[in-house]
């Protein structure tokens, strides 16, 4: 048992050792430098995306992209989403850019397959397409959050998003500083889900939700989506919740993983049992969370549909960076959105009703639009401070004026062309 555990990262690991290197490495605190986003899309027939993609041709077309020289990391998510996840970038334009020539790659490979990518939070007209990734992990994963219903599954194979990456911040007072910066990002979590709800239909049916993609991760288990309690220390919260929440697997050496039913990762240091944890065992863990935003040293917002269009995704990349990069929109939209924590009430994101509403209503909700009103007057404001090109803060302004302006999001529109 110890040489299993030695292989996998060091000697066993104590609870005290846990909880400081979580303190160290989930908050690592400096001037705001770096942005990257994380893009997830559906491959879908380009003729018809109601015909299902056999496997064989699936797997052919990922292969073809497979080859694709790519600055971004590419990754397959378990129901075949493509995922181009963009390296840290000293600027907005330069992660903007970089993924965007990525995208014309990775879109030129699927091209002669008759596949293309498609912006949606979740499928509208597929659902459980099943899995095409057999690995351990997601083997694992399917078995523990099928415990507790449909959602586990469809979140797994059916759903994609906009994930946008800030540093931390800085380690003081003020609208840079990383405290500040985790209570906002709660607050205006909500307010983009709202703005960007991209996913009112799944399976070929209304569902009911503006965006169906949050409304799976709130029902997705009782722990591992939600987000530790906020009006706290920052890495005193998220170490606590950390090891509060149970395991999702016990990886082993040989054979199918080990899925245990509430085994905390703090009961697991305590007793040592399957076998005793290392460092390496808890790092993984932490990849096994999925709250609304992820402490990774820096901040992974993770609550923004997938976006339509072949740029749309600029747009939420863009105008989060400018509400927590541009230190005088930092401070407005904190003010703004300010208020909406008495709405959310004491329950985590996102089991709190402001996030419920948003997920359910968008910017119909009278509380999320004037907050949506407020964030987008700021990023404009504050795009040409940070460089954004005249390209993306058109985009920007054309997205202010079509949805955010009427009270509108992505998902309204949508409800109509897929019906």
């Amino acid at each position: 048992m110890s040489s299993n555990a030695t292989a996998r990262g060091g000697p066993p690991l104590t609870e005290e050792e846990a909880e400081a290197l979580l303190r160290g490495i989930c908050f690592k605190t400096g001037p705001p430098r770096t942005v990257g986003a994380e893009l997830e899309w559906l491959v879908h027939d380009l003729r018809d995306p109601r015909r299902p993609v056999r496997p064989d041709r699936l797997a052919a077309a990922l292969d073809s992209v497979r080859a694709v020289p790519l600055v971004s990391a590419l990754t397959f998510e378990p129901g075949g989403q493509l995922e181009l996840s963009s390296r840290p970038a000293g600027s907005l334009m330069e992660c903007l850019d970089s993924l965007a020539a990525d995208l014309r790659a990775v879109r030129a490979a699927l091209d002669p397959f008759g596949l293309g990518l498609s912006g949606y939070g979740v499928d509208p007209w597929h659902a459980q397409r099943g899995r095409v990734l057999h690995e351990p992990r997601y083997d694992a994963m399917e078995t523990a959050l099928d415990r507790t219903g449909p959602a586990g599954r469809a979140m797994m194979c059916d759903s994609a998003s906009v994930q946008v990456c800030l540093d931390a911040g800085l380690d003081r007072p003020g609208p840079l500083g990383y405290r500040r910066r985790w209570e906002l990002a709660h607050l205006l979590g909500a307010v983009l889900v709202g703005v960007f709800a991209n996913s009112p239909r799944h399976g070929g049916r209304t569902t009911g939700w503006r965006s169906t993609r949050q409304a799976l991760w709130a029902d997705l288990d009782p722990r591992r989506a939600l987000a530790p309690p906020v009006d706290g220390e920052p890495r005193a919260a998220w170490a606590a919740h950390v090891l509060d929440t149970p395991v999702l697997c016990v990886r082993t050496e040989d054979g199918p993983w080990a899925v245990p039913e509430e085994l905390t990762f703090r009961t697991w240091l305590r007793t040592g049992l399957p076998r005793p944890p290392v460092t390496d065992d808890l790092r993984y863990h932490m990849t096994t969370l999925f709250p609304p935003v992820r402490p990774r040293g820096h901040l992974e917002l993770r609550m923004i549909d997938a976006q339509p269009g072949r740029d749309g995704w600029m747009v939420p990349v863009a105008v989060t960076t400018a509400v927590f990069e541009d230190d005088r929109a930092a401070q407005a939209v904190y003010e703004a959105v300010r208020p909406l924590a008495r709405r959310a009430g004491a329950a985590p994101a996102p089991r709190n009703p402001l996030w419920e509403a948003a997920a359910r209503d968008g910017l119909a909700d009278p509380d999320l639009h004037g907050a949506a009103l407020a964030v987008f007057t700021a990023a404009r404001e504050a795009l040409p401070r940070i460089g954004a090109s005249e390209e993306v803060c058109r985009a920007v302004a054309a997205f202010h004026e079509r949805y955010v302006i009427p009270g509108s999001c992505p998902a309204d529109e949508l409800q109509v062309v897929t019906s």
